[in-house]
């Protein structure tokens, strides 16, 4: 049995990459292959049991937004229950970013008496992550991986290095020279006892976006594991990026249907 967990979605970013289709809608409500993406995501968690609550931060200009969007869900998924966190960001000037929005609504909320599974809502997966959170349980941090095919590609993401019971040694961003062609994605599990440290992560100063940069500090400090995407896993960051989710995922849109 699993121990209990939350979930928090990350989805206060403004995706001006994106515009003008983000001006009034937010980039994890954006339809890919029928649905939003966020439901992409979420459906792929609905598998993983004893899931206490949902949270989605996002910023003041789409909380409402997300919060209809969850009045409708539960309808078709009425195991789960979901919390809209609105982190008060007004523009892309003053956003909180991930590890930031991260830190507030553990905070706010008082979530540190329950292991913590973290992932992007802009992040798809083709298959359930069960198997990750079930993976995840038995160490302080672990990190996702999905083998991106070729090293030109994994020069846009990171580069992550383990020994041989897949525990991190190196973690770089955007590597000039990689070695292999597996990255760590935006989808992360901290076991309760992990969460103060980024309470320490942030009080320190440290960069308070881009999510991975938390998994480069934490590895030289404690253990944290790696787990291997299966199937297919899309990160929606340019029009480009949506074109090809809305064509490779209405495949799988086909069998679900």
């Amino acid at each position: 049995m699993l121990p209990k967990m939350n979930v928090l979605i990350l989805a206060a970013g403004y995706a001006t990459r994106l515009y003008p289709l983000t001006l009034n809608k937010a980039k994890p409500l954006l339809s890919v292959a029928g649905k939003p993406m966020l439901e992409w995501v979420i459906d792929q968690l609905v598998p993983i049991p004893d899931i206490e609550k949902v949270y989605i931060v996002t910023n003041n200009k789409f909380a409402d937004s997300f919060q209809a969007w969850s009045d409708e869900y539960i309808r078709k998924q009425p195991k789960l229950r979901f919390q809209i966190v609105n982190d008060g960001s007004l523009t892309e000037e003053d956003k909180r970013g991930a590890i930031g929005d991260i830190h507030y609504v553990l905070q706010t909320e008082g979530l540190d008496q329950s292991d913590l599974l973290v992932v992007a809502g802009d992040n798809l997966f083709s298959q359930s992550v069960a198997g990750f959170a079930s993976f995840a349980k038995n160490y302080p941090a672990t990190l996702a991986l999905y083998d991106v095919g070729n090293l030109e590609a994994i020069k846009k993401y990171n580069h992550v290095v383990t020994d041989a019971s897949g525990r991190i040694t190196h973690f770089e961003e955007k590597p000039p020279h990689p070695t292999h062609t597996c990255t760590g994605i935006a989808l992360y599990y901290y076991r309760k006892d992990t969460l103060p440290l980024i309470d320490v992560y942030i009080r320190e100063g440290n960069n308070p976006d881009q999510p991975g940069r938390l998994i480069q500090w934490l590895y030289p400090r404690l253990e944290v594991q790696t787990w291997l995407v299966p199937g297919t896993w899309l990160d929606i960051g340019s029009k480009e990026t949506l074109e090809e989710a809305n064509r490779i995922f209405s495949q799988f849109a086909d069998k679900d249907a």
